[in-house]
């Protein structure tokens, strides 16, 4: 299995036992709270991380094209997060995960539009069966 495989199962792995998690850590605070502490713990494992793989870099010295794209992603993944918490605080894991994963529906389809990816009809029917899949889970 190449590399990228392995890290697209580890994070689907992890993305899967985050919303057990959160689901329990968010029952009793207030959902921004929750993804504040979320926050902070990934940012000092991330600086953890970087230090000890010595992949430090002044940010502003970084291409600015790639920078102001990465920003951009910041910003959608806290906007992904504030509503993943949110909905996890009033709604079921076992529904809220499921929904939350028409993710890759939505990536696949702003892959092809705007960065030119092309799919084979295989990719086509997984990408609709994924999408069936939630539609099955969150309407019973």
């Amino acid at each position: 299995m190449t590399d990228w495989k392995i890290f697209a199962l580890g994070a689907a792995l992890f993305a899967g036992l985050t919303a057990v998690l959160a689901k329990v850590g968010v029952k009793d605070i207030p959902s921004n709270l929750a993804t504040l502490i979320r926050t902070i713990v990934i940012i000092v494992f991330l600086g953890g991380l970087v230090w000890f793989r010595n992949e430090w870099r002044n940010p502003l010295e970084l291409n600015r094209h790639s920078l102001v794209f990465l920003v951009l992603s910041g910003l959608a993944t806290g906007l992904s997060w504030i509503c993943y918490y949110r909905a996890l605080q009033t709604g079921p894991a076992s529904l809220v995960a499921p929904i939350d994963k028409l993710s890759i529906v939505f990536a696949i389809g702003l892959s092809v539009v705007f960065l030119g990816e092309r799919l084979g009809p295989y990719q086509w029917a997984g990408a609709s069966m994924i999408a069936a899949g939630t539609l099955l889970i969150i309407f019973k």
